[in-house]
């Protein structure tokens, strides 16, 4: 299946050697995009990892060395945006598309049907199916972020990079006569880049050369999630540290492939 090529390319790099695992970007996302807490539901057990909603996830990695050798990192895992994306071409209702200016994966909710073909497909799980409608505290609805819809029961939900915030920023750039084609890279950031303290994730335009996440993902310490499955994924992760590289290609640090097998492509 081809995909077309994009004048604006959107992506991240995440230094995992900066990420302390706070969970500021988790909150954000989920406060950013009106997800329902899920507390809201009776007698469901939050542990039910089949049945929570998180768009962003934070992972825990380790070096499986015992101490005083023992190392952890944690990689946050959004939406990979890929230029490939698996879920793409298994829809069978287009509720989810490639063809979006940006290079953004998007989700049409009133088109899914819910058949969860696009979860199966998707390597990084990043993925969810909303199992209830949407119920928030009482006095919530009026912190509810106004340009985001909550999600009826029944379809797939994803991350969209904050979509409704690049919508945002392009409307700025019409006001000020900036081209919205060519934003400056701070005007646009969604609430995860903006909500990490240890200013771990970096955001913008790949295609942009005044941004700098195109000159970070050719770093020789950036890499690409599950590189090997050739999805091209517009979010890359950087590491000096050889273990966490290898991990991030389902190597263990040791193995005959190391960190080789992820390779930056």
């Amino acid at each position: 299946m081809e995909f077309k090529e994009f004048t604006i390319k959107w992506g991240m790099v995440v230094d995992l050697d900066k990420c302390t695992g706070c969970g500021a970007c988790m909150v954000a996302c989920q406060a950013e995009n009106n997800i329902a807490p899920i507390s809201k539901y009776e007698n469901f057990d939050a542990s039910n990892k089949l049945r929570t909603l998180t768009w962003l996830l934070v992972y825990k990695m380790e070096n499986g060395k015992p101490f005083p050798e023992h190392e952890v990192a944690y990689l946050p895992r959004p939406c990979m945006q890929c230029e490939h994306p698996a879920c793409v071409p298994v829809c069978p209702v287009v509720a989810t598309d490639k063809n979006e200016e940006g290079g953004i994966v998007s989700q049409i909710y009133p088109r899914c049907i819910g058949c969860r073909y696009c979860m199966a497909a998707c390597p990084y799980h990043s993925r969810y199916f909303n199992w209830w409608d949407p119920q928030f505290p009482e006095g919530m609805d009026k912190t509810l972020t106004p340009f985001t819809s909550a999600r009826p029961r029944g379809v797939v939900e994803k991350c969209t990079f904050c979509h409704h915030r690049w919508n945002a920023a392009k409307e700025r750039a019409r006001k000020e006569g900036v081209d919205p084609m060519n934003l400056p890279q701070d005007w646009y950031q969604p609430a995860c880049v903006s909500a990490c303290p240890a200013g771990a994730i970096t955001f913008g335009d790949f295609n942009n050369a005044e941004h700098t996440v195109g000159e970070l993902s050719k770093s020789q310490y950036s890499r690409r999630l599950l590189a090997k499955l050739h999805l091209n994924p517009q979010v890359y992760y950087m590491s000096k540290r050889p273990w966490v590289l290898a991990m991030l290609d389902n190597y263990r640090a040791g193995d005959a492939h190391g960190a080789e097998g992820g390779q930056h492509g």
